[in-house]
């Protein structure tokens, strides 16, 4: 038996034939969340821009960067992804998905789609606690659709979610202490509607 599959392959199993047995209807719905659900965190984080424009020289900083937290998240999550190597459940285990299994070398761990969606909320949040609100919910439901589908052990969505928080939360941070003077600068330049609605 694959160590992964050692590790929690009796919960992805129980959860592939409790999808195997539900509604059409929900397993569908639950499919287009995880296929596109990553165009809300877009869209909250372009949200979270426009806000900003009007709050803090810090808070316009933090949405400005939220991008690029989750841009570093993937690229942090992808390298550990090729590390590892780990073969997607679907492959290794014997149950019918919702989702048509990823080809082989497209591994498992950790979830990139929860990484991303993890870095996104916590940008968010850490940005905007109303649309944070949002996001955090978003992203554990996010992370729940990729084994509910099949694709991902649960290990690898929550390690994905942790994975994702922990290169965020440092660069907002950073871009909270270090971007306002930029913004700053910004405010009285020609890009100036970019940064502040005045």
């Amino acid at each position: 038996m694959p160590l992964a599959s050692s590790i929690d392959g009796g919960l992805y199993t129980w959860v592939a034939r409790l999808a195997q047995h539900s509604p059409a209807a929900l397993d569908s719905a639950v499919r287009a969340w995880s296929d596109y659900g990553l165009s809300l965190f877009a869209l909250l984080m372009l949200v979270s821009w426009w806000r900003s424009r009007s709050a803090s020289p810090a808070r316009t900083a933090m949405a400005l960067c939220a991008p690029l937290a989750v841009v570093a998240a993937f690229l942090v999550n992808d390298l550990v992804k090729s590390f590892f190597h780990e073969q997607r459940p679907c492959r290794t285990l014997h149950v019918v998905t919702v989702e048509a299994c990823p080809a082989l070398g497209d591994w498992s761990f950790p979830s990139n789609h929860a990484a991303i969606a993890a870095a996104a909320a916590t940008a968010i949040w850490l940005t905007d606690r109303r649309l944070g609100a949002i996001a955090i919910p978003a992203a554990v439901l996010m992370a729940a659709s990729r084994v509910w589908i099949g694709v991902h052990y649960p290990h690898d969505v929550l390690i994905g979610l942790v994975t994702g928080a922990l290169v965020a939360w440092p660069l907002m941070v950073a871009a909270r202490r270090g971007g306002p003077a930029a913004v700053v600068r910004l405010r009285k330049s020609p890009l100036r509607p970019l940064v502040t609605v005045r």
